[in-house]
């Protein structure tokens, strides 16, 4: 069928009183057809309908009030953009708050669930390192899957080169078998006081790695910081205090733990500001940097069996019976179960604690920044210090904290409100 064919349009202006007052139309165009022939007449002929002015001042006036609607229109694109501006801002404020209040409460959790679950597995930490280790390949590359098969990882994201998540692993291996070592012999509250030393190695790391310069302010809270740690460690020189009956070699060796994680916590953050580059400003999904950290992390604790093993006093030979053993105790099942109480809830619950906390604590290194994550981690510290020091299933003993103890905390908590007095004051600089 043939379009319709356009008419001739007639067009008739009325006069009222040597003023235009209307216009009509006359046409044998089609309704549809109409407003597209209208478009291309109403700006050849301005009227001022209704209107006692003449049809040039009219003009003058429309003209006028168009570019004043310009500019009013200008005016608010920048006040919408201003008010988005702020608004963002707020919005990522409120998220590294929510983020950070999450971390600080799984923080306390995972520090106590960390040596409770090392009660029934006090003589297999090594076993517990490894068994936490393959979990978290399994869980977080199943994630990973189902993240990648929904859109939210993209090739982009996967093909990012893997020689920093090669070392990431290298480092949480070693990081994550002497910590448990250490964690089985010490005592349950200088766990979180040794573990502070990972602030002091973090900003040494991300001034050689990051080339960050820190403030006067933030150098000295982190002297605090040790020395408050070398404090507490003092308080066991003395018999019948909480480190007197502990060798000086496993203290060592938990701050050793932290500088690994430490190295490793600031590698991730290196992941994170490359990868902003090489995905043209695209956030890089964390379960990327979880399941290949964790994967390379399982390659090198099989790789280290040898020498962890022997850090441990296993033979490398007696390996076999000793996870024949340490599955018996873990599952609570078996002949030799004796101590084992407690398993396998508890050191299950404290690896869906420690899977949902680092998880956490990773979203904050990518919201924010490694230090700020710490930061917020070791607020848990009083807290956790002194749950740990209370009487607590399986650990009905409880601790009595000596005097050089409770000085070293107090020391240690000036230097974290020292550090974070400084990063406060700089948000609120750049607020205003």
């Amino acid at each position: 069928m043939l379009a319709p064919q356009p008419g001739p349009i007639s067009i008739r202006i009325i006069r009222s009183s040597g003023r235009f007052s209307a216009i009509a139309f006359s046409s044998t165009l089609p309704c549809h057809c109409f407003p597209s022939r209208l478009q291309f007449i109403e700006p050849l002929v301005p009227m001022a309908f209704n209107s006692r002015e003449p049809l040039h001042l009219a003009g003058n006036r429309k003209a006028s009030h168009s570019k004043s609607r310009n500019v009013h229109h200008k005016r608010s694109i920048f006040e919408i953009q201003a008010s988005s501006s702020s608004s963002s801002s707020s919005s990522d404020t409120d998220l590294v708050l929510v983020s950070s209040l999450i971390t600080v409460t799984l923080a306390v959790a995972n520090r106590v669930l960390y040596k409770l679950a090392l009660v029934p597995m006090k003589d297999f930490p090594f076993f517990l390192a490894q068994f936490t280790t393959f979990g978290y390949v399994i869980i977080y590359f199943t994630i990973l899957y189902i993240r990648y098969r929904a859109g939210v990882v993209t090739r982009d994201m996967m093909a990012i080169p893997k020689l920093r998540f090669l070392a990431v692993g290298f480092l949480e291996a070693l990081g994550v078998a002497t910590g448990m070592s250490a964690g089985a012999i010490l005592p349950g509250p200088a766990i979180p006081i040794l573990n502070q030393t990972f602030l002091v190695w973090q900003l040494i790391f991300s001034t050689l790695l990051l080339g960050r310069r820190y403030s006067i302010n933030q150098i000295a809270g982190c002297l605090l910081v040790a020395t408050g740690v070398v404090v507490a460690i003092a308080s066991g020189s003395n018999a019948g205090q909480m480190l007197s009956e502990v060798e000086f070699f496993w203290p060592a060796l938990m701050i050793v733990s932290s500088a690994f994680q430490a190295g490793a916590s600031i590698i991730k953050e290196s992941i994170f500001i490359n990868s902003a580059l090489q995905l043209k400003g695209k956030s890089l999904d964390i379960f990327v940097v979880n399941s290949f950290g964790s994967g390379f992390q399982a390659l090198f604790v099989l790789l280290l069996l040898p020498f962890l093993s022997n850090l441990k006093g296993i033979p490398f030979l007696q390996l076999p019976s000793y996870y024949k053993r340490a599955a018996g105790c873990f599952l609570n099942t078996g002949a030799d179960t004796i101590g084992c109480d407690g398993a396998p809830f508890l050191p299950l619950l404290y690896v869906v604690m420690n899977l949902a906390f680092n998880i956490s604590v990773l979203n904050v290194v990518k919201v924010s920044s490694a230090v700020v994550a710490s930061l917020m981690v070791m607020l848990s510290v009083p807290i956790s210090v002194y749950i740990l020091s209370l009487p607590l299933p399986y650990l009905p003993g409880g601790t009595t904290f000596s005097p050089f103890f409770l000085l070293g905390c107090a020391i240690l908590v000036c230097g974290l409100a020292l550090y974070n007095a400084t990063q406060l004051f700089k948000r609120g600089s750049k607020a205003d």
